[in-house]
């Protein structure tokens, strides 16, 4: 059985490997507070991973090595993410009282029933949630199933880089540890219903959580590489040369009205657009807050845009407002790219299990 979500040994990094980065945190602790002990972004060899998939480990792994030696960390305990599109889960009802070996024994005898793969292709793990509401004679388990293929090649492309795959957990999860962790630093009641937009370079993910739990989870194709690609196309720009001048500004005149604001608008319509699947796939017909993750999100007045628009309090992710952090760290750069990091923070909180 290769676990999902295997207990941590020692401290861990969080890697979050996305179509176009590697986002590397560590977190460590002082007494009851966590600080932020190294952090660093590097890009990826272009198609090295693609929507979500890897395509090239040895591409990852040459740039795992950089961001590692990038970021002077010492640890060499990885936890990595697989996308939650990758994963079947299902909540299922088991006897009380029974071992973590005796619920794995029979998890695997019934599995066929849960699981629409051979079971030879998949890796499976379960977590018991609590007692069960419907049985008091049972708890209820989640099961989680993924592909082999797609934990394989996140553990070949860590094990390339000389790094040791500690845990592969889910995407989802993951947000919801950062989530929690924003929450309590912004006093955010977490019993709220409220969307994540997680807007990356080419791929935006919604994650409606309910009580600190995630119950809808929908990916797009939609991200900042379309702003960068527009940059490129209008101002004859190579794309290195547009993602840094859409970062660091010096773009003609007419940038604002001409590029920016229609990509802007676009992010509005794919942020309701989402919400509107959202609506028309569950019994719920509104939430009650909007949370911006993701490299775009960061982007200077989105938040108010879609607040505008969608007539609820919005907000851009920070997972680390309550943190230390330590001086080799620069604060600044890490507060830019703070909603970027909820994933790369959640992994990283797996050290504290």
């Amino acid at each position: 059985m290769l676990g999902l979500a295997r207990k941590k040994q020692n401290l861990m990094l969080g890697l979050d490997v996305s179509s176009t980065t590697v986002k590397l945190l560590e977190l460590g602790k002082q007494g009851n507070r966590l600080r932020v002990e190294a952090y660093s972004v590097m890009p990826l060899p272009p198609n090295a991973v693609v929507e979500k998939n890897i395509n090239d480990p040895e591409g990852v792994a040459d740039s795992v090595r950089q961001i590692v030696a990038q970021s002077k960390t010492k640890v060499q305990n990885v936890a990595v993410a697989v996308a939650g599109s990758a994963v079947i889960t299902k909540m299922i009802t088991m006897e009380a009282g029974l071992t973590d070996d005796q619920l794995e024994a029979q998890i695997l005898a019934e599995a066929d029933q849960y699981i629409p793969y051979p079971l030879d292709e998949v890796a499976i793990d379960f977590e018991v949630q609590g007692p069960s509401e419907e049985d008091e004679g049972a708890v209820d388990v989640l099961l989680a199933a993924c592909r082999k293929e797609n934990v394989d090649l996140r553990v070949d492309a860590l094990e390339l880089a000389e790094l040791v795959p500690t845990v592969v957990d889910v995407e989802a999860y993951c947000m919801e540890t950062a989530f929690e962790l924003f929450a309590d630093g912004a006093g955010i009641d977490r019993d709220e219903t409220v969307a994540i937009l997680d807007i990356g370079s080419t791929m935006t993910t919604l994650s409606v959580l309910i009580g600190g739990r995630t119950i809808y989870t929908r990916e797009q194709l939609f991200g900042g590489k379309q702003l960068t690609e527009e940059i490129q196309r209008r101002y004859g720009m190579t794309e290195q040369e547009a993602g840094f001048a859409k970062k660091a500004g010096g773009l003609p005149d007419d940038y604002a009205s001409e590029v920016l604001a229609p990509f802007q608008e676009a992010v509005i319509q794919q942020v309701s657009r989402s919400l509107q699947f959202f609506f028309s796939s569950s019994q719920h017909d509104e939430v009650d807050r909007v949370l911006l993750a993701g490299g775009v999100a960061a982007m200077d007045g989105l938040a108010g845009l879609v607040q505008e628009k969608l007539g609820k309090p919005t907000s851009v992710a920070n997972p680390f407002i309550n943190m230390d952090i330590s001086p080799k760290v620069d604060a600044e750069a890490l507060n830019n790219d703070a909603p970027s990091l909820m994933i790369a923070c959640g992994l990283a909180m797996r050290s504290f299990d």
